[in-house]
């Protein structure tokens, strides 16, 4: 890891082999029909499907800013609420342009990380967890306060989005809404997979693996802690706005501390530093929740924490941890 990284601050001049895990295959294809055939023969599902993409891009974003950065985190729902508000309060004012509303909850969102950085990386891992959980208690009781703005509990309704490229409307049935959700997602997350799997992804697995020794090869930790998390909190905001987008509301419950606690655990569930971690991770939460809040609505998370329990204690690093870990065992069988 440390030789890479070195590749990248050679002087000028030097170049850097080519990138690992760069070409697709044909799981990782396959990972990505599986939505479009779902959305074929579950038709009945287009809201959970909806709402999976969604959590999937900001488990995404915390992924990046967590599993290969290093950067703890308890309030990553700040940055998912503003980009909702932003995208909500456009919408309100007579703005509902659905592009420009992703691109304009992204763009605050990285302003407001950007600035809440320079705090988080001073600190130590109990301490940014404080920060990243004041941080967002902080905006979550402003946005409460707000309620003339914001709509405070009651949430900000009456939010109408145009079509999108003035063709598809949202409508109840949700088909447009996951389409476009599956769209962004996808974009997003080929961008971010680009991203990790560059020098600059390297770097940043190497600041999570040995912080202290980055200095030593002429690579400036702080500002790839703060280029990281500017970028996770930019991504985290146009989750936000998709999820205005595609619902029509905005909830105060978009900045409360159970979404970034929901958010750890499905890195949990899907294994943090993959990407694809995120992703399965908040699919299986999603789909766990739905069914064992329908089989017992009061004690369907006693099921989910024993599945937490049982996925740390058995599955060192999460789903994709397993996999990884049962693949290669099946190479060394092999003769």
């Amino acid at each position: 890891m440390l030789s890479k990284v070195i590749a990248w601050v050679r002087p000028s001049g030097a170049t850097v082999a080519s990138l690992p895990n760069d070409r697709w295959n044909l799981l990782e294809v396959a990972f990505w029909v599986a939505p479009v055939a779902a959305y074929i023969l579950f038709p009945g599902y287009l809201v959970l499907g909806n709402q999976i993409f969604v959590t999937a891009l900001l488990a995404v974003s915390l992924d990046l800013v967590l599993g290969y950065a290093g950067i703890v985190s308890l309030g990553h729902a700040a940055f998912f609420g503003l980009g909702a508000y932003t995208a909500g309060l456009l919408a309100l004012h007579g703005w509902g342009e659905p592009l420009t509303g992703l691109l304009a909850g992204g763009v605050v969102a990285s302003a407001v990380g950007f600035l809440v950085s320079f705090l988080v990386v001073r600190g130590n891992d109990l301490a940014r967890l404080m920060v990243t959980l004041g941080i967002s208690l902080v905006l979550y009781e402003a946005a409460n306060q707000a309620s003339s703005v914001t709509g405070g509990v009651d949430g900000l309704g009456g939010i109408t989005i145009w079509k999108v490229f003035g063709l598809f409307p949202f409508g109840f049935n949700g088909r447009t809404s996951y389409i476009y959700s599956l769209v962004v997602l996808l974009v997003v997350f080929v961008v971010m997979r680009r991203i990790v799997n560059s020098p600059f992804g390297l770097a940043l697995r190497g600041l999570r693996e040995g912080a202290a020794r980055m200095p030593a090869l002429g690579v400036s930790v702080r500002s790839l802690q703060v280029t990281a998390f500017t970028l996770a909190a930019g991504i985290a905001g146009v989750a936000g706005a998709l999820l205005t987008q595609t619902t029509q509301f905005v909830g105060l419950d978009v900045l409360g501390f159970p979404r970034s606690a929901e958010l750890l655990i499905m890195l949990v569930f899907g294994g943090a530093g993959t990407l694809y971690g995120a992703v399965v991770g908040a699919t299986v939460f999603m789909v766990a929740q739905e069914i064992l809040s329908g089989l017992n609505h009061l004690y369907w998370q006693f099921w989910l924490g024993l599945m937490l329990v049982v996925i740390v204690l058995f599955f060192r690093g999460g789903i994709m941890g397993g996999l990884e870990r049962l693949s290669a065992l099946r190479r060394r069988r092999k003769p």
